[in-house]
């Protein structure tokens, strides 16, 4: 970074994290100046006037804290002295390199550091105005000396070339290990397979190596979870919310629901007063991601919650409160007894707390498999023999309704009731979408029923 005594170093970090070491030391044995500014408590305003008044020339931020301030500049701002803008602790994407094109000097240079507090800088990649990504993909950047990467998989070898596996370090210069925790430090740090004086440290975090040696992050390991059978990268649902022209920035959390499983839940910043509703950005990623890596529920926050380190503080994101999302329909109350019971049932499913009569039932966050139990509850609470496709075909409360009071006098038998309850019940997600696809191409046919 060719720090020198003409510097003035930016701390934005808490004196408590390993960045904040690192250009404490920077400045001490460069002879540059270090000046300290406190975020949370002056602002992101202050922030930018801070940079200009003192004339900063290199400025650490976390991606998070990166993200609110560029959100917050005009068109204007470009900060002549700021030579360096250096992001690091978080996965930066391609939108954070054009917002650093947009508002920053086209003569400065963004930094992207790969470190951890156990490891130090592994990895950095720097970007000019005229840079860019290999795609769309993150970048953790190219090797630093001492210090090497190696890809496991889970049973800890080494995977095939082009395969994503955990990213490991292997160094001499690591944290000697986790105080007075000797079970976490035996299963973060091992020792080295040929008996060298390096070790092993196990990130947690997922990469995937270009020939050349480049390293492209791919989240957390620990953010890698199973959404109705499937594996869903959570970091890949948020980096696709925030290509959205409304979107400041998004945070995704997995979290179990009784009736359907485990489900996402989106929260987001957005830069615009009228936001696009939940159902407009469901349609949005829709075109861009497979239906089960779409949250359920879109919560908007004026700010995500931050760590004292500047970090998106994914515990202090509770579950939402069963809040009706924005939709393109108003809401409508259930009229009659059988929409008043049906409202019921979707709520439940869906983790609502009410159900308008016009709400489609896929925009509050139903999937197929949520589909197929509820369903089954209508099934048993009306005692009719519905098709799964009813509710695909008739996705509001006044539509099912109505299917139910044109079927009501085909009452099903137990046996039959038994029989349709445990077909839904048991029921896969790629069972109930392989139902529904053989149920449109019969009916296309004209050889199904109506």
């Amino acid at each position: 970074m060719h720090i020198c005594s003409d510097d003035r170093i930016g701390l934005l970090h808490s004196f408590s994290s390993s960045a904040s070491t690192k250009f404490l030391f920077a400045a001490l044995l460069n002879g540059a100046s270090l000046v300290t500014f406190d975020v949370k408590a002056e602002g992101l305003e202050r922030l930018r006037l801070w940079l200009v008044r003192e004339g900063i020339t290199l400025c650490d931020f976390t991606a998070s804290l990166f993200r609110s301030f560029a959100h917050s500049l005009e068109n204007t701002a470009n900060f002549p002295s700021l030579r360096l803008i250096i992001l690091g602790s978080e996965a930066v994407t391609a939108n954070d390199v054009a917002l650093y094109k947009r508002f920053f000097h086209p003569q400065s240079t963004l930094v992207i550091l790969y470190a951890t507090s156990e490891t130090a800088t592994i990895r950095n990649y720097f970007v000019d105005a005229t840079g860019d990504f290999h795609d769309d993909a993150v970048p953790i950047g190219y090797p630093i000396e001492g210090k090497s990467i190696v890809l496991l998989d889970e049973a800890g070898n080494p995977v095939e070339p082009g395969d994503i596996g955990e990213i490991a370090v292997k160094s001499r210069y690591l944290a000697v290990g986790y105080w007075r925790r000797p079970d976490l430090t035996d299963a973060k740090f091992l020792p080295d397979p040929n008996c060298g004086d390096e070790r092993i440290y196990l990130t947690g975090d997922l990469g995937r190596m270009l020939p050349d040696g480049y390293l492209i992050h791919k989240g957390r390991k620990d953010f890698r979870v199973k959404i109705r059978g499937y594996g869903v990268e959570i970091a890949e649902v948020e980096r696709f919310l925030r290509e959205h022209a409304a979107i400041k920035d998004a945070a995704v959390v997995a979290q179990p629901n009784e009736m359907t499983g485990t489900r996402l839940i989106a929260y987001f910043t957005s830069s615009i007063d009228q936001l696009s509703t939940a159902s407009e950005l469901r349609e949005f990623l829709i075109k861009k991601l497979p239906q089960y890596m779409i949250p359920s529920a879109f919560v908007r926050l004026d700010a995500l919650p931050l760590t004292l380190n500047g970090k998106i503080d994914y515990k202090a994101l509770l579950e939402p409160a069963k809040i009706r999302p924005e939709l393109k329909v108003s809401y409508v109350a259930p009229r009659t007894v059988i929409e008043e019971e049906l409202a019921k049932i979707w709520t439940e499913a869906l983790s609502v707390d009410r159900v308008g009569l016009h709400d489609n039932f896929f925009d509050l966050g139903g999937h197929s498999l949520a589909a197929a139990r509820v369903i089954s509850h209508v099934i048993r609470t009306f005692r009719l023999d519905l098709p799964l496709k009813a509710l695909f075909e008739s996705p509001t409360v006044a539509q099912m309704a109505k299917v139910i009071e044109q079927n009501q006098t085909q009452m099903a038998t137990p046996d039959e009731l038994e029989r349709l309850l445990t077909e839904l019940e048991t029921l896969s997600e790629k069972d109930a979408q392989l139902f529904l696809a053989e149920e449109s191409a019969r009916r296309s046919r004209g050889d199904g029923r109506e």
